[in-house]
């Protein structure tokens, strides 16, 4: 409803301003009457004026129609629905303990609307400079623009617990270009790769949330960059905050020849109608969606809030089954099946239910119990559907069958045919890393291979699509030229890292560096492995590289040397997993590795497994019979 309200103020000014150069140009006409220039001029700028009424008509209906369609407020509960709704203590349920902030967060929040900060970055704080930006609007309303600010340069893993995000923070921003689906163009990822050339001095990095992230952005420099994505249609808003972040969606929708269903169109539908409604900009925290109808489930959607795999129905056919309530951090807990089977055309309806039910009834007294697994956790799966359809669909869902578990990899490295007889060709750098030069190179290489369509994946993967077959030796030649091979190590292929302590003001240590050392080690030492090893290096506690779910994960923390330094290191999870068999990692009692000690540690590891697996048998089993010794 927002962008209809903005369409219309801008076609009401636009239309202002026409009669205005319409008053002009007949007082003109009138004055010099036998003047056939001033004549024509005065009647085209009539038309040009009543041809921008017909635009505010139109801007008017579509604001009228965006009303018509908005929900109606929640009803209010009855005493008895509210003590059954109702967290043990007052948590900030907005229909059962009101609308009150409880906390600074949420009063500034409701003060003013997140994305309002947009107008100010361009008429004020992009000419004035960093320090015009008040401290409600860097946090946390830059968030609802995609916009962090990043960690100081100077700032090693010990000040993280010390010092505030004030203190820790520089005066240039993280910047997340949001890819719904992961959906890119050739042409898109040339503007990206120039606007990290020209303005982030060439960082760029996939995300495993299919984005791509920029970092040293000055917030002189953000009107031009955001013109600049507008041009492709791109923007960064609603990249970060407590908002409905990017949609993850299957990379290859559409095309794979093994796909149940395409889920573009419900990724579509969301985005362009659902996503820039005012009702969804004031969340109690972050919600993760993923909405993917590939055999492979390949959007991680045991950790994300909402997801839909997809599911054939014995009856009704392909479609999708519903999981709620997943998410990691420091309180890491697996999504649960709704037990609903939805079709694609319910699939939007579904997901702005769950959205309007994590909004109402959602807790927002405590940041760290905000998310929507809690509320899950506690209401119990039963009656989160109960509510959902009795509520705020106002219908009964179809009972679905579980899907099988998709048992190999979920990724897509590596050249696949598709259902077309054309070819799509996805590769991995290290850990997501890229730079601005080579997006703009990789967008060339791949228009001179016919291809225009390009995904990124929830493994900060980059895949390229409609491949014809003639032309795919000649592309897998290109990419090996760029250090980019579609036949990686499982190594490479597998390992996974957060930003860590070079921009994070979160981070205790270094991972991104670390993670791509580590394995030109192991492919040095061990050269490949013939099963998936998750590696996952974190920079802190908050899991944003899925720490509980690797088979080796490693949490930054800053630890003890044999020499009694303080300096980084890791405590280690083994055995963690989505897919087959999904759980968390068990710690080490006691054992935590330094930054040092690391490269030989894992090596150490992996050849003990190597060595003592039975056949066919995965990390995650062996770990779980493996002596705690050999795993330290």
């Amino acid at each position: 409803m927002t962008a209809a309200r903005e369409e219309l103020a801008r076609a009401e000014a636009e239309q202002a301003d026409l009669a205005a150069a319409t008053k002009a140009a007949e007082a003109a006409a009138d004055a010099d009457p036998d003047n056939k220039d001033l004549f024509s001029a005065a009647r085209k700028a009539r038309w040009n004026e009543l041809k921008a009424g017909k635009a505010v008509q139109k801007a008017a209906k579509a604001l009228e129609d965006a009303e018509a369609a908005a929900p109606p407020p929640p009803r209010e509960l009855t005493d008895e629905e509210k003590a059954d709704r109702a967290a043990p203590k007052p948590q900030g349920q907005w229909l059962i303990d009101g609308k009150k902030p409880l906390n600074n967060d949420e009063r500034i929040k409701q003060d003013d609307a997140g994305l309002a900060v947009a107008d100010r970055v361009r008429e004020i704080y992009a000419k004035q400079g960093f320090d015009s930006i008040p401290a409600e609007d860097l946090a946390p309303r830059f968030k609802w623009i995609g916009m962090y600010t990043q960690r100081r340069q100077d700032m090693d893993g010990e000040q993280t617990s010390l010092l505030s995000n004030a203190e820790l923070q520089d005066r240039y921003f993280m910047m997340r270009i949001r890819l719904d689906g992961g959906m890119m163009s050739s042409e898109q990822m040339r503007v990206i790769g120039g606007i990290s050339t020209d303005f982030a001095r060439g960082t760029a990095d996939f995300t495993d949330r299919q984005n791509i992230q920029l970092h040293w952005i000055r917030i002189e420099d953000v009107p031009e960059i955001w013109d600049r994505l507008a041009s492709v249609n791109l923007d960064t808003f609603f990249g970060c905050g407590d908002v409905p972040r990017v949609i993850l969606g299957s990379p290859v929708a559409g095309i794979a020849k093994d796909e149940i269903i395409d889920a573009s169109p419900a990724i579509k539908e969301i985005k362009e109608n659902w996503l820039t409604r005012d009702e969804f900009a004031n969340l109690p925290r972050k919600f993760k969606s993923g909405i993917s109808g590939s055999v492979r489930q390949d959007i991680t959607h045991e950790i994300q809030d909402i997801s839909f795999i997809g599911s054939e129905h014995p009856e009704k056919g392909p479609g999708f089954d519903v999981w709620v309530g997943g998410g990691l951090s420091t309180n890491p807990m697996l999504a649960q099946r709704l037990g609903a089977w939805v079709s694609i055309d319910e699939v939007p309806e579904v997901w702005c239910g769950v959205v309007r039910i994590f909004r109402d009834y959602g807790y927002r007294k405590l940041r760290n119990r905000a998310r929507l697994k809690f509320l899950v956790a506690d209401w119990g799966i039963e009656k989160f559907r109960r509510i959902l359809e009795d509520d705020y669909l106002g219908h009964k869902l179809t009972d679905g069958p579980e899907p099988e578990v998709f048992p190999g990899y979920r990724d897509h490295v590596g050249v696949h045919e598709q259902k077309d007889g054309r070819f799509y060709v996805g590769v991995k750098p290290t850990v997501g890393h890229t730079e601005g030069d080579q997006l703009q190179r990789l967008a060339d290489l791949a228009e001179a291979h016919g291809v225009t369509d390009l995904r990124t994946t929830p493994d900060k993967e980059l895949i390229f699509l409609n491949v014809e077959a003639d032309a795919v030796d000649g592309l897998l030649e290109a990419l090996d030229a760029e250090g980019l091979s579609a036949r990686p190590s499982s190594f490479r292929r597998d390992i996974i890292s957060c930003t860590g302590l070079e921009f994070c003001k979160l981070a205790l240590v270094t991972t991104k560096q670390r993670a791509i050392t580590l394995t030109d080690q192991l492919e040095e030492r061990l050269g490949d492995l013939d099963v998936p090893l998750k590696i996952s290096l974190n920079g802190c506690p908050n899991s944003c590289a899925r720490t509980q779910v690797a088979d080796i994960g490693l949490k930054g923390q800053i630890v003890t040397d044999d020499d009694g330094n303080r300096v980084e290191g890791f405590q280690v999870h083994l055995g963690g997993a989505i897919g087959m068999h999904p759980d968390f990692g068990k710690k080490l009692r006691g054992h935590k590795v330094t930054s040092a000690e690391l490269d030989d540690y894992i090596v150490r590891v992996v050849e003990h497994y190597k060595d003592q697996r039975d056949e066919g048998e995965q990390f995650r089993d062996w770990v779980l019979r493996a002596d705690e010794a050999v795993l330290q």
